[in-house]
């Protein structure tokens, strides 16, 4: 770690490996060299712990040292390490008060044939979903709920975009993500391989609770999730087994996309896991 006089290698913003670092900002060219930027210490610990998806780490003197198991880890699997100015790391962050740690990192996407033949029994598919931030939380909240795989449709927002990777918290590097798949492609596949479609949807002529209260979410199932703005067109809707809205109980108009995902996978890991679902009980 470095020593209290330890001064910064990377000086000047201008400079062609900060330059080529600040570039990943934008999708053509993190699409060309396929890496994307990963920033703070969680996402930075949890890319240093997911195989070699972690190549080159920025750090300020000040975080390097705050941080230094963090960046300790890092050096340890042999990712280059380079102590940078306060400018230089403001300069490549795209947030607006930068945590002091900026990643680059390999794209790490699963091939949905891959997703398939690991036959999971609970995936978000994100389908026409536009906002970064909330692509990113969708796939924070599915990791939490214990789903096995995630995927973006090609009219879904770029999975690496920075905005997307920070919702993330991390999440990112956990379970398989399969980008690019056409929605009807992605609900062919998943019938194939057994899972049951749910679109989510506030127009849904499904109950949530009727769903549950039937008994019949405890099997594989993959939950469709539209655009934050208009929900899914009806030709995605008209993809699903059932469209199943979230009973609102209260005044609240809606809810928003997130904290819908949030319910329904929830839902169905629980369903999944009670006595006679997918799961056993002491699955974790």
């Amino acid at each position: 770690m470095p020593s209290p006089s330890a001064s910064p290698e990377l000086i000047s913003p201008r400079s062609p490996r900060v330059s080529a670092a600040r570039r990943l900002a934008r999708r053509n060219f993190r699409g060309k060299e396929r890496l994307f930027l990963a920033e703070g210490p969680q996402a930075v610990r949890e890319a240093a712990a997911f195989g070699d998806t972690l190549v080159e780490l920025f750090a300020t003197v000040e975080a390097a040292e705050r941080y230094a198991d963090v960046v300790g880890e890092a050096r340890d699997t042999g990712v280059r390490v380079h102590l940078a100015a306060d400018d230089v790391i403001a300069d490549i962050s795209t947030t607006v008060t930068p945590q002091g740690l900026v990643g680059i990192c390999r794209f790490l996407d699963t091939p949905f044939e891959e997703i398939l033949a690991a036959r999971p029994k609970l995936v978000a598919v994100l389908a026409h979903v536009r906002d970064p931030g909330n692509a990113g939380t969708v796939l924070r909240c599915a990791d939490a709920a214990g789903a096995e795989a995630v995927v973006l449709t090609d009219a879904s927002v770029d999975l690496y975009n920075p905005k997307a990777v920070r919702a993330s918290v991390g999440s990112l590097f956990h379970l398989p993500v399969a980008v690019g798949v056409p929605v009807e492609d992605a609900v062919e596949g998943l019938k194939r391989a057994g899972v049951r479609i749910l679109a989510a949807d506030g127009a849904g002529t499904d109950d949530l609770d009727d769903e549950l209260d039937k008994g019949t979410m405890g099997g594989p199932t993959a939950w469709v999730f539209g655009n934050e703005a208009w929900g899914l067109p009806e030709e995605t809707r008209a993809l699903a087994d059932a469209v199943v809205r979230v009973p609102i109980h209260g005044k609240a108009e809606s809810l928003n996309l997130a904290t819908a995902a949030a319910v329904c996978l929830y839902a169905s890991a629980r369903a999944q896991r009670a006595s006679g679902g997918c799961r056993s009980v002491t699955e974790s």
